[in-house]
């Protein structure tokens, strides 16, 4: 615990056996509970995943990176969580870094919190492929300036959540697929959500997952589409259900943030 607040670790898991032991060691003690959803894998990782004592969801077909973040999340606030935190078990980010993310959010700094790969300057010398760096940085400074926000980068897959926070998005009404992180953070920042950075070290290795450039192309234009779809909610222009929000838990912090959204509920 932190703060006196619940903190569990869900790990999206698929195909992740020859790294999944080195990421959950370095995970720290102040974590409760560590929770692994298996998306279908075809390797190992749920037999290693029991050896290590995780609490463990099998999804028995695959149900996207998406799909395994539904169930992951769902898992996490069952089970209590005060604050949820989303590890790759990849290795591809710092398992360190889990406490103080989760800290920021333990003593109420913010209601969400990214590890960034880019707030340290070492993205391309951790090894991110030039061209993935490329898209990373025209992708973020189009959502920065469309969604009015200043955040280093969009497309990080570590993050850090209040229990409020979760609860007050319409998760099942996102993808299934790798635009669901897109789709979570434009929610955040419509609700007008206190959002955090840390800098995370960058590792890209063959072990670590990547994907490929078609399904990188896909999803950068499902990061056009949701911003797209995120303005047009807020100018009343259409509203798309993934801007359909459920009774808020989250406290807004922002009275003209607040004002509006009441007005369109």
């Amino acid at each position: 615990m932190i703060n006196h607040k619940k903190v569990v670790a869900v790990l999206p898991a698929y195909n992740a056996e020859k790294t999944l032991r080195q990421t959950v060691q370095e995970i720290p003690a102040t974590v409760d509970n560590c929770i692994l959803v298996d998306d279908h894998s075809t390797d190992s990782t749920v037999e290693l995943a029991q050896r290590l004592g995780l609490q463990v969801h099998v999804h028995e077909q695959n149900r996207g990176y998406g799909g395994n973040q539904k169930t992951c999340y769902a898992a996490a606030l069952k089970a209590g969580a005060d604050i949820v935190v989303m590890l790759h078990p990849d290795y591809q980010y710092s398992p360190r870094l889990v406490e103080p993310m989760a800290s920021m959010i333990a003593f109420g700094i913010y209601d969400m919190v990214l590890g960034s790969r880019i707030l340290g300057g070492d993205a391309l010398r951790g090894g991110m492929p030039r061209h993935k760096y490329v898209a990373n940085r025209v992708l973020t400074l189009i959502q920065n300036v469309a969604l009015g926000a200043k955040l280093s980068e969009y497309h990080t897959g570590f993050r850090a959540y209040s229990r409020e926070m979760l609860l007050s998005l319409p998760l099942q009404a996102n993808s299934d697929d790798f635009v669901f992180d897109n789709q979570l953070l434009a929610q955040c920042i419509y609700l007008g959500a206190r959002i955090g950075e840390v800098s995370c070290p960058t590792r890209y290795f063959p072990e670590a997952s990547s994907i490929n450039f078609r399904r990188s192309t896909i999803y950068g234009f499902g990061v056009l589409k949701t911003t797209a779809d995120c303005m047009a909610a807020r100018l009343g222009l259409y509203r798309k259900p993934i801007f359909d929000f459920p009774p808020l838990q989250l406290k807004l912090q922002s009275f003209s943030v607040s004002h509006s959204f009441k007005e369109v509920q």
